[in-house]
């Protein structure tokens, strides 16, 4: 599956009437309050900035935003909300495309990084955001923690959402560090639409092994975007990785 075409029109057009958490404000609200924080007053980048969910509110707050997206119908949902002069995009794989200009802030949020599905191309995603960044400047990382723990010996498949109308299933290949996330819709009828995505799951260990390579420095972790403790318990991190000011 290329992603190009899983974010297609279909998928585009409906992206943001999703009733998913990510669109809660209890949980919009902390993170453009953060990422605000974060950019200290300069230019910020959005890696795969999508219909403008995180990107579009951030504008709004007054900090200056452009973004990189490789499907072009989620641009054009973006743009529905705001032209190119509030808020540029690059076409482009995140991993590769170039925008102008430097940018205290690179960010990547809800698990993108781990649409790409190679360790080379993540390595390079990295290196692509530091590229980027002004001297000081900060590479921030919205993941979730792979959750193994729930995989029975021999099982390739965990549920990881029962809800009326939705249930959810994650297949693994634990060799290659692959999912499949399988979000299955239904109503009271027989029919029902299954959207799937490809992942490749990243150690936070792993994670922070690619900054290094890519010349950053872990600053902090967290579990959400207020600050909560991460902890072996916590499902996803927030992490922030900065570029030295000088060259040592």
């Amino acid at each position: 599956m290329r992603q190009e075409d899983i974010w297609d029109e279909v998928v585009a057009e409906g992206y943001d009437n999703s009733d998913t958490a990510m669109f809660a404000p209890d949980v919009l609200g902390p993170t453009v309050e953060r990422l605000a924080e974060l950019a200290a007053g300069g230019r910020t980048l959005e890696f795969a900035i999508g219909t403008g969910r995180v990107a579009v509110p951030l504008a709004a707050r007054g900090v200056p935003v452009a973004g990189i997206e490789l499907s072009r119908p989620m641009i054009a949902q973006l743009r529905r909300k705001a032209d190119e002069r509030l808020v540029p995009v690059v076409v482009g794989d995140m991993a590769t495309a170039t925008a102008p200009g430097e940018f205290s802030l690179v960010y990547l949020v809800y698990n993108t990084i781990s649409n790409l599905l190679t360790q080379d191309e993540q390595v390079s995603c990295f290196r692509n955001a530091a590229r980027h960044l002004s001297p000081g400047g900060r590479f921030v990382v919205e993941l979730f923690v792979p959750d193994l723990r729930t995989l029975a010996p021999g099982q390739r498949a965990t549920v990881f959402a029962v809800e009326p109308g939705y249930v959810g299933v994650d297949t693994y290949d634990v060799v290659e560090q692959h999912l499949v996330s399988h979000h299955v819709r239904f109503g009271e009828g027989r029919q029902a639409e299954i959207f799937r995505s490809p992942h490749r799951y990243i150690w936070p260990s792993e994670l922070d092994l690619m900054g290094r390579l890519a010349g950053l420095a872990l600053e902090s972790r967290h579990a959400d975007w207020s600050l909560t403790p991460f902890t072996a318990e916590s499902r996803s991190h927030v992490s922030v990785y900065r570029r030295p000011v000088a060259l040592q």
